[in-house]
C-alpha cells in the first residue's frame, strides 16, 4: 500500500513561524493546477505495481483551491493509478476559508478528512502568528464541520510565548468538546529567515522556552491519554480507528509520491524531491521534465531513518529488524549508544522493541540523533 501526497504551494497570507514552501500570489493557480494534473500523469509508471491508500493534500493551505480544482486533481489519480476502494483522502484547510458552504460542499466531495490548522483558540497567540483566523472563526468552523465530517484532525501549537499552562489546557479542552478524534501538536519552533524569527532578535517577541515547551507536552500527554486517545507518534494523538494512514505510512516506511513543488517522494530506496520555486517548478513540467532530484540511501541513511521514525511512535524500533535487515554490527552499536538512555530510565527494551519512556518522550529527537549510524558503510 502507498500514498500520494499533492502539495498546493499557496497561502492567503505568511504565517510567522512557517517555513515551508509557498508564495501568497494566486496568480499562477490555474497553471499550478494543470501542471500538478500532468505531474500525477507523468510520474504514473513508479506505482505499477503499488496500490494507492491514501491521497494527501498539503502546503502551503489547500483549501484556497475551489471544490472543482481538488475534485479534478483527486479524479487524475484515479485515472493513472490504482486506488482501494476507500481511500483516506485528507485536505488540509485553514478556519477562514471553511464557511458553511464550504464545508457542505466538500462534505459532497471525496474528501473524507479534513485536517484543521487552529493552531490556538486564543485571539493574542493568533495575531502574534499572523494567521489569518481568528479566535471566533476557529470555533464556528468546527462546529460546522463536526457536522458533516467524522473524521477530523486539528493542529494545536504549544510552547507560544505568554502562554500560560492554564490557557494550554482551555486550548486542549476546546477542541475536546468539540468531540475531535485526532489531534496533531507541535512546539512553536524559531526556524531562520522566518517573521518570528526577526521578531524576536528585535525583541518584539519573547523567546520561546524550552522548559515552557516540555511542560505543555506533559499536560497534553496526560490530558489527551486521560480522554482516550492513543499517543502513537510524537506529535499525534488518535483515538482508535482515527489514526492517520498517510502520515502512518510514512513512519513506517512506505512507498509514496510527492506532487507539486517542494514534495518529496520515497520509493524504498532512494528519497526524491521536486524543486522549491513556483516558476522553475511550472517551466519544468510544462517542458514535459520531472523537476526532481533523488539520492540513494545507503544503509546508514535507511538504519538512521528507521531510528527517527520508530522511536517517534508507538511501534518503536525492532531489535530483531535491525538485525535482520543492517546486520550485527549496527545492533550491537545500538545497543551500546542506548545504554547511557537505558541506564537514565529515557528508552526501555521490551519485547526486543526499543522504545522512549514517558520521560523520555520530549526528548526523542535528541535521543535518536546520539543513536545515528555516520558513514558506518562509506
Amino acid at each position: 500500500m502507498s500514498g500520494i501526497y499533492i502539495h498546493i504551494p499557496f497561502c492567503k497570507q505568511a504565517c510567522h513561524y512557517c517555513d515551508f514552501h509557498f508564495s501568497t500570489s494566486m496568480k499562477k493557480k490555474d497553471d499550478m493546477v494543470l501542471a500538478l494534473a500532468k505531474e500525477i500523469g507523468m510520474r504514473k509508471n513508479e506505482f505499477k505495481e503499488e496500490i494507492v491508500e491514501t491521497i494527501y493534500f498539503g502546503g502551503g493551505t489547500p483549501s484556497v483551491l475551489s471544490n472543482d480544482e481538488i475534485n479534478f486533481l483527486i479524479s487524475e489519480v484515479y485515472k493513472n493509478y490504482k486506488v482501494i476502494e476507500n481511500p483516506e483522502i485528507t485536505l488540509e484547510a485553514n478556519p477562514d476559508d471553511l464557511s458553511s458552504e464550504r464545508i457542505l460542499e466538500l462534505s459532497k466531495s471525496p474528501i473524507n478528512r479534513l485536517s484543521i490548522g487552529i493552531q490556538s483558540f486564543y485571539e493574542e497567540d493568533l495575531k502574534m502568528m499572523n494567521r489569518a483566523h481568528n479566535s471566533a472563526e476557529a470555533k464556528k468552523c468546527l462546529e460546522e464541520t463536526t457536522k458533516y465530517f467524522d473524521n477530523i484532525s486539528l493542529d494545536l501549537i504549544y510552547g507560544i510565548p505568554g502562554m500560560s499552562d492554564e490557557m494550554w489546557k482551555q486550548n486542549i479542552q476546546t477542541a475536546l468538546d468539540f468531540g475531535i478524534p485526532h489531534i496533531s501538536s507541535y512546539a512553536l519552533t524559531v526556524e531562520p529567515k522566518t517573521a518570528l524569527s526577526k521578531l524576536i532578535q528585535t525583541g518584539k517577541v519573547a523567546e520561546p522556552q524550552d522548559e515552557v515547551a516540555s511542560n505543555h507536552f506533559m499536560i497534553l500527554v496526560e490530558m489527551l491519554q486521560k480522554n482516550g486517545f492513543i499517543h502513537y507518534e510524537l506529535s499525534n494523538f488518535g483515538k482508535e480507528n482515527y489514526f492517520s494512514k498517510n502520515n502512518s505510512a510514512y513512519w513506517l516506511g512506505k512507498k509514496y509520491i510527492g506532487i507539486g513543488p517542494s514534495a518529496h517522494s520515497y520509493d524504498g530506496e532512494k528519497r526524491g524531491w521536486n524543486i522549491a520555486n513556483n516558476s522553475l517548478y511550472l517551466k519544468a513540467i510544462q517542458n514535459d521534465e520531472l523537476p526532481i532530484e533523488s539520492e540513494v540511501l545507503t544503509v546508514s541513511d535507511r538504519y538512521n531513518e528507521y531510528i527517527m521514525t520508530g522511536l517517534r511512535t508507538i511501534w518503536g524500533v525492532s531489535l530483531d529488524r535491525i538485525e535482520k535487515e543492517f546486520g550485527s554490527e549496527y545492533l550491537n552499536y545500538l545497543l551500546e549508544q542506548s545504554q547511557k538512555f537505558l541506564n537514565d530510565d529515557l528508552l526501555s527494551i521490551e519485547n526486543n522493541i526499543l522504545k522512549p519512556t514517558p520521560k523520555g518522550k520530549f526528548l526523542t529527537d535528541g535521543i535518536a540523533s546520539d543513536l545515528f549510524y555516520l558513514n558506518l558503510d562509506e
